[in-house]
């Protein structure tokens, strides 16, 4: 059997674990958790070959109960019903582990269908996803679940686990062979953070090379152009922060530019992401269409994969880059948390809270429904009597909010 190199070297500890130290290092609250002998309902998130499938192997090896493993995206109810089934079994007595990957491709009722069985403990739940599970999981699944999220590993993570990969190779066939440090850096920039990705690649040139993988073996294997990625190891973090900073100056090329860098680098998510936050943090209120828009591209973007997602990304990029910016809204958050954070607006005013009690001696002011009149205004207090005159929305520059801005002043007054 053909078994991948990631699978034959796949780690047996966690201190074997690439990366991921902000939850699995000494303090790390997985780590505490699983070494205080309090096994929990786990959702880990975030990118492919990041260590997800790993963790969850070796926290069901550590229970020392039954492990099963569904994929939502092959599985249908019926596969889910008849785990379930087990958990009522004489092997399933203690109850039994269940590793649900891509939990996000179950529907409602599916996911609905687990709630009793995490509810009473039969089953101890540890579902991954590489989409926000906030957004993606039922809520009473969600709630039920410790959240962690494992992050996409730097280039010195992955070369780290790519030495682990030469010597597995090494002794399975009696060589000695080594692979030059430039080899390794680029096996790591082009795997784009997945740790399986890079093992894969690493396989693939370890058997076309000699007595050692150079960087010329790496560029023969990958049959790309090399030219569109960042030789210096750029962080990807970089390139995404040349993106915004392009498209927040309106500068089209520059933006057409650093999402080629991110597309060719292999990282479409963090492209997507980055495309939806500038619709709101950048151009926001100037053009509130845009993050409909850029929505819709990314969709597309996803639906289709690479190398066909550029086009509707592109398309989002320069509409992003030629429309007139506002940063209002993301400004006007900034200030409310600021009041927040400093203690300030703890109590609404009476008329806004949905409840039919008061205090002995709090009235409850009368609440003014806006639509009984004209224009669908009236004046009543909203905000917090500490905070009451607090401005925190200025009104943008731009044609868009000067007209809204406009309509209020001739409404209010």
């Amino acid at each position: 059997m053909n078994i991948p190199l990631a699978e034959r070297i796949r780690p047996k500890s966690f201190d074997e674990v690439a990366g991921q130290k902000h939850i699995l290092g000494e303090k790390g609250p997985l780590k505490r958790l699983l070494e205080s002998g309090k096994l929990t309902n786990m959702i880990f998130y975030g990118p492919s070959g990041v260590g997800k499938t790993t963790v969850a192997n070796l926290v069901a090896g550590m229970a020392g109960l039954p492990f099963r493993k569904l994929n939502a995206t092959t599985s249908a109810g019926k596969d889910i019903k008849e785990v379930l089934a087990e958990s009522e079994g004489l092997e399933g007595m203690d109850g039994i582990v269940l590793y649900l990957d891509e939990i996000q491709y179950l529907n409602k009722k599916q996911q609905q269908t687990l709630l009793e069985y995490i509810e009473d403990g039969r089953v101890t739940l540890i579902a991954s996803t590489t989409e926000n599970p906030y957004f993606y999981v039922y809520k009473a699944i969600l709630s039920r679940c410790a959240v962690f999220e494992f992050k996409e590993l730097s280039p010195a993570e992955i070369e780290e686990n790519l030495l682990r990969g030469m010597a597995q190779l090494n002794e399975e066939n009696g060589e000695e062979k080594t692979a030059a440090k430039e080899a390794l850096h680029e096996i790591a920039i082009l795997s784009g953070g997945d740790v399986r990705s890079s093992l894969n690649f690493l396989e693939l040139c370890f058997y076309v090379s000699d007595r050692e993988i150079t960087l010329e073996d790496v560029k023969a294997c990958a049959q790309r152009n090399y030219s569109a990625y960042d030789r210096d190891g750029d962080d990807k973090y970089e390139l995404l922060s040349a993106l915004q900073k392009s498209i927040r100056g309106s500068d089209p090329d520059a933006a057409a530019f650093y999402l080629a860098k991110l597309l060719e680098a292999g990282d479409l998510q963090g492209a997507c992401r980055r495309l939806m936050v500038i619709a709101s943090e950048d151009i926001g209120l100037a053009y509130s269409q845009a993050a409909v828009v850029v929505k819709s591209c990314v969709d597309s973007a996803l639906m289709l994969g690479m190398p066909e997602a550029r086009i509707p990304l592109v398309h989002a990029a320069i509409l992003l880059a030629t429309s007139p910016k506002s940063n209002s809204a993301y400004m006007a958050y900034a200030a409310a948390k600021e009041d927040m954070e400093k203690g300030l607006g703890r109590d609404m005013p009476s008329r806004l809270k949905n409840n039919h009690y008061f205090g002995v001696g709090e009235k409850k002011a009368a609440y003014l429904y806006p639509h009984d009149f004209p224009n669908h205004w009236t004046p009543q207090q909203y905000l917090p009597d500490d905070l009451k005159d607090r401005r925190y929305y200025e009104y943008g520059d731009n044609k868009t909010e000067q007209a809204a801005r406009a309509y209020w002043e001739k409404i209010k007054k």
